[in-house]
């Protein structure tokens, strides 16, 4: 699975897996400034995201990997025997 996630850094985002579901949730934050001889621009965009995402029952949730490269946010998920896992924080990795 891959969520484009254009200027967001990976220090901005997080992963969680809990009952079968994989959060990733961030924050976007986004600032330009240009100057002039006579003019002065100033922009700043800011905002939260939050997308859920259901794992198929053959996933096998502590085998969840994530890693962010070129704006592009993979996730890996191994399958399995369906089991019941605890809730966890999937580090992101760089390719």
């Amino acid at each position: 699975m891959a969520i484009e996630l254009p200027g967001v850094e990976e220090k901005d985002i997080d992963v969680t897996v809990d009952e079968g579901m994989v959060t990733v949730r961030g924050e976007k934050k986004e600032e330009r400034e240009e100057k002039g001889d006579t003019w002065y621009f100033s922009e700043r965009q800011y905002g939260s995201f939050s997308r859920s995402f259901r794992l198929p029952a053959d996933a096998d949730q502590s085998k969840i990997s994530a890693d962010l490269k070129d704006g592009v946010l993979t996730l890996t998920v191994a399958r399995a025997a369906p089991e019941v896992a605890k809730s966890r924080k999937v580090p992101i990795g760089k390719s």
